[in-house]
């Protein structure tokens, strides 16, 4: 169970240390960001859609 925490925990720190580092490279005119944050919630949208279908389909 502390394994599963400690991965989850892991990567909820990553992508706060990704969102803070392209946050703070705004202020930077020559600083390109480490995400694209458009892309990376167009795929958490089809991944949401894609776990709301196979659950109406286990509870159908």
């Amino acid at each position: 169970m502390r394994l599963i925490l400690g991965m989850i925990l892991g990567a909820a720190l990553t992508i706060g240390a990704a969102y803070v580092s392209d946050s703070s490279a705004k202020s930077s005119p020559e600083a390109r960001p480490m995400v694209n944050w458009e892309v990376v919630a167009k795929n958490f949208d089809y991944v949401t859609g894609l776990v709301k279908q196979g659950w109406a389909k286990l509870t159908g």
